[in-house]
């Protein structure tokens, strides 16, 4: 509308081109920068045609800003700036008015071919040169940026789309590297990817020659005479090398190509550091484009996506990976455990073994011996995870394989203890165990412990519960242990606990310990409660359940009970 109008006013082709150009510029900040209040306004305009001006009035409702006294053309690499260049170059006369509620921008431009003075001279060619000049040099960086977008987004969609078909994150980033360079118009890069162990940026690509280019350290605060690379890492910001930013003698980058104009740039994903992308130019005036600078920050900051992405994509197969293989172990030290518990004649054996994680180190076992008794072994093995779940299983395999000895516990315990110790030794590993031979013919039992928890028993119901712990080392600590044992008479009515430190050491919400106090309460008055063991076994789980509350097991829970 304002260019119709100014059409049917007469105004020549020049003045319009300018004042429609002024005029887009001035009305675009009034909405780009309009705030809350402003958006719900509309930009007034006025233009005023007289015969020797025109005036323009673009009234809005943005924070306003101070007008410069004067106008200069930005640095390539600026970012804003050039609308008010433009509006200076292309008209007379430019006033920034700011109020309190609206601002008004006032341009005013004389009319080089007044309608009054149709056939006047025409303008002076070397002024209309030099205007043409300046549109022209306007429009190439306009053109020259917004060729450097589509290069951009090209890029992105391009690689994006190829990455599935790539061998490896390895692969895509040196394609998109080695496409860099034409789309940038640059000479060489040298990518640098960051190691988080060592802390230091070591050469991954470069179209360079820069095998022999050391590791950089990162520290976490770079010095101004530190290597530009360093220095865009630490700080997370483009650094650059040319005629203006001189590099120290010893900065790495010079022996890549002397001689020329680079940019640094830190390849990041938020607080991720992955690497640095410097890419320059030969020789020493030849400094990137506003443009390249935007294409190697957009493909730098792509890259640093991928790379994280397909880190992420690695650990999580890994992490699946791990996960199956501790859901096998699971079910292998599951499938451990006696299916069916073999029953001492008059007596009744239970036994229960919960792991705090996939696999753990607690084992149970009930062996049965040709004499009519069994062995009851319970072990714990310090740590958890799959190493403890070894040692449990080799425990385990050693005691079965010397069940000649298992009415001697102590003696089984010597033996095995000689075994394991050099191997345990080694790992800086031990075992804690109690094994209990249980005598059906004469009603006794005889108790070995290697640094375990004490063994818990309750003569008859009513009677208070005794703690007995025979002296042993636990297993793997020292060669050549002596284990003592210790005999007890099982009478009817009789009730035993065998349990690892996961139940006294099980925790409610506000931290404090279930202890082998309220465990010696539970099993006296379970013994003289009634019941079988089985229900013995499900009131004891219970309890444990009811004081963790919903707590996570820190600890594995394994106990076995015997009930005369």
């Amino acid at each position: 509308m304002a260019r119709e109008f100014l059409l049917e006013q007469g105004v020549a082709a020049d003045d319009l081109t300018a004042c429609e150009v002024a005029l887009a510029e001035g009305a675009n900040n009034a909405v780009q920068y309009a705030g809350a209040t402003g958006q719900s306004h509309p930009v007034v305009l006025e233009i005023l045609c007289g015969p020797e001006e025109v005036e323009i009035r673009v009234e809005d409702r943005t924070p306003g800003f101070d007008w410069p006294d004067r106008v200069s053309l930005p640095d390539d690499t600026a970012e804003h700036g050039r609308g008010l260049y433009l509006i200076r170059s292309l008209m007379d006369e430019a006033t920034y008015l700011r109020g309190q509620e609206t601002n008004c921008l006032v341009l005013r431009r004389g009319r080089r071919v007044p309608v009054s003075r149709a056939g006047a001279a025409a303008p002076d060619p070397r002024e209309l040169a030099r205007r043409f000049a300046e549109d022209e040099r306007i429009i190439r960086d306009m053109a020259e940026e917004l060729s450097s977008c589509y290069e951009s987004l090209s890029a992105i969609f391009r690689y994006g789309a190829e990455q599935g078909r790539a061998l490896g994150i390895d692969d895509f980033a040196r394609r998109l590297l080695g496409d860099l360079l034409r789309v940038t118009g640059a000479d060489w890069y040298l990518f640098r990817m960051f190691d988080a162990e060592s802390s230091t940026l070591r050469v991954f690509e470069s179209s360079a020659s820069s095998s022999d280019l050391p590791p950089l350290p990162v520290p976490e605060e770079a010095p101004e005479e530190a290597p530009a690379e360093v220095r865009a890492a630490v700080g997370r910001r483009d650094c650059w090398i040319d005629a203006e930013h001189r590099a120290s003698d010893s900065d790495p980058l010079l022996r890549v190509q002397s001689g020329s104009c680079c940019m640094i740039h830190p390849v990041a994903l938020g607080e991720t550091l992955v690497g640095t992308l410097a890419v320059g130019r030969s020789g020493a005036d030849r400094r990137l484009t506003a443009a390249a600078m935007n294409i190697v920050q957009t493909l730098g900051d792509f890259l640093a996506i991928q790379i994280v992405n397909s880190r992420f994509q690695e650990e999580r197969l890994r992490n699946l990976l791990v996960a199956r293989e501790l859901e096998i172990a699971r079910h292998v030290q599951r499938s451990l455990l006696p299916a069916s518990i073999s029953q001492p004649q008059g007596m009744e054996l239970v036994g229960y073994c919960e792991s705090a994680r996939e696999v753990g180190g607690d084992l149970y076992d009930v062996i049965p011996l040709d004499n009519d008794g069994v062995l009851m072994v319970v072990s714990d093995v310090m740590g958890k995870g799959l190493p403890a779940a070894m040692f449990a299983l080799m425990l385990r395999s050693l005691v079965r394989a010397s069940r000649a000895l298992g009415d001697q516990p102590g003696r089984l315990l010597h033996q095995v203890n000689d075994l394991l110790q050099e191997e345990l030794s080694r790992v800086d590993m031990f075992v804690t165990a109690q094994l209990v031979f249980v005598d059906p013919r004469r009603r006794r039992l005889v108790v070995a412990n290697a640094g375990h928890c004490p063994f818990l028993f309750c003569p008859e119901p009513g009677a208070a519960v005794e703690v007995i712990s025979p002296e042993g080392m636990p297993i793997g600590v020292l060669p050549d242990v002596d284990f003592h044992e210790v005999r007890v008479s099982f009478g009817p009515g009789a009730c035993c606990l065998v349990y690892t430190d996961g139940l006294t050491e099980a925790r409610d919400p506000a931290g404090e310990m279930f202890g082998q106090e309220r465990l010696r309460d539970w099993l006296s008055r379970s013994a003289g409660g009634g019941g079988g063991a089985e229900e013995m076994k499900q009131r004891l789980v219970g309890c444990l359940q009811g004081f963790q509350k919903d707590q996570a097991l820190r600890d594995d829970q394994t106990f076995l009970i015997l009930r005369g």
